[in-house]
């Protein structure tokens, strides 16, 4: 049994092992047929009506999509049983612990630090450049967030899991 929701829209699916073209969506039996035309692109069939969709962005790790069903977009989110039991058992949030800091992940030298007290991050935004054994790593923000300290300056050597930078 699954759980989808699409644009704030519930659904319950459940697919049957014993008749793959066929699926129950919240109690009411449904047949599908589904055909990827090329990497991304689909063709499907729901009850006998013909359907183009496109996935426009996927989060495998957080089980989100965008799609385009005939020109329309969704956003998707799926959970299974597992995440399920997991937000019964109050565990649903274990891998959002926000990061407060980034630390050195290998002794080097910082060649600069590409932002400044003050200033706002996103996850995934350039923080520290860091030089190990002759290549420069550029050190990403881990979530969202504020710089609070930044703890190293430009030239200075740092050892590993020493903190360069604390977010607010």
């Amino acid at each position: 049994m699954y759980k989808l929701n699409v644009n704030n829209r519930e659904f319950a699916i459940e697919f049957l092992a014993n008749e793959p073209n066929t699926a129950i969506i919240n109690g009411q039996r449904v047949e599908l047929n589904l055909v990827e035309e090329k990497r991304g692109s689909y063709h499907l069939i729901k009850n006998f009506r013909s359907y183009t969709a496109e996935v426009v962005k996927a989060d495998g790790v957080e089980k989100k999509f965008e799609i385009q069903i005939n020109g329309n977009a969704y956003s998707l989110a799926l959970k299974d049983k597992h995440d399920e039991l997991l937000l019964q058992l109050g565990l649903d949030n274990l891998n959002s612990k926000k990061i407060n800091e980034i630390k050195a992940p290998m002794p080097g030298l910082v060649i600069e630090a590409r932002v400044k007290v003050g200033d706002v991050v996103k996850k995934g935004g350039a923080v520290i450049v860091l030089e190990a054994m002759k290549m420069e790593n550029i050190l990403k923000s881990p979530s969202d967030g504020v710089v609070k300290k930044i703890t190293v300056e430009k030239g200075a050597v740092v050892e590993k899991n020493q903190v360069l930078v604390i977010f607010e």
